[in-house]
């Protein structure tokens, strides 16, 4: 083989191993589309869900992300553009520090608190049957005359 012909080989191999490098590199960085953003951010107008909002600046702002995808964007980094275009209402879920979190922690608490009130109020309910029980054991059945009424009455009825 000529030196011409190992040359153009080598060429060819280095213009592969060029062309090849890119894609390997767009392959290993997570790709995003804007359906998977548009679920996790809001419209700041209306504060819908992107992919529900239909306002025109719901439109701007599908148009901006598509921008930032179509540039290679990670979904990360797209959300940090859009708080920093938008502001945090711009997130679907707040973020887990600060007065954000209480987005989390107050229906927890609530739900505690629930649960709680729930136990004591059935703990009540019983003890208050259980002493009307009790009471009504104690209680004394009809006088003799009552029974013998009552005998009386039914025996009307009998066919």
């Amino acid at each position: 083989m000529s030196v011409r012909a190992r040359a153009a080989i080598a060429a060819l191999l280095g213009v592969a191993i060029l062309a090849a490098t890119p894609l390997a590199a767009l392959a290993a960085t997570p790709q995003t589309s804007l359906s998977e953003i548009s679920s996790e951010v809001m419209c700041p107008v209306c504060g819908t869900l992107l992919e529900l909002a239909e306002s025109p600046q719901a439109q701007r702002e599908k148009v901006f992300i598509e921008r930032l995808v179509t540039a290679g964007r990670t979904k990360a980094q797209i959300k940090d553009a859009l708080v920093a275009e938008y502001g945090d209402e711009v997130l679907a879920l707040p973020q887990g520090s600060g007065f954000s979190l209480s987005a989390y922690l107050v229906p927890i608490v609530a739900f505690a608190i629930a649960v709680v009130a729930l136990a004591i109020g059935v703990a009540k309910w019983r003890r208050a049957g259980e002493r009307s029980d009790k009471g009504a054991e104690t209680a004394a059945g009809p006088s003799p005359e009552d029974s013998e009424r009552l005998d009386a009455d039914l025996a009307r009825y009998d066919l």
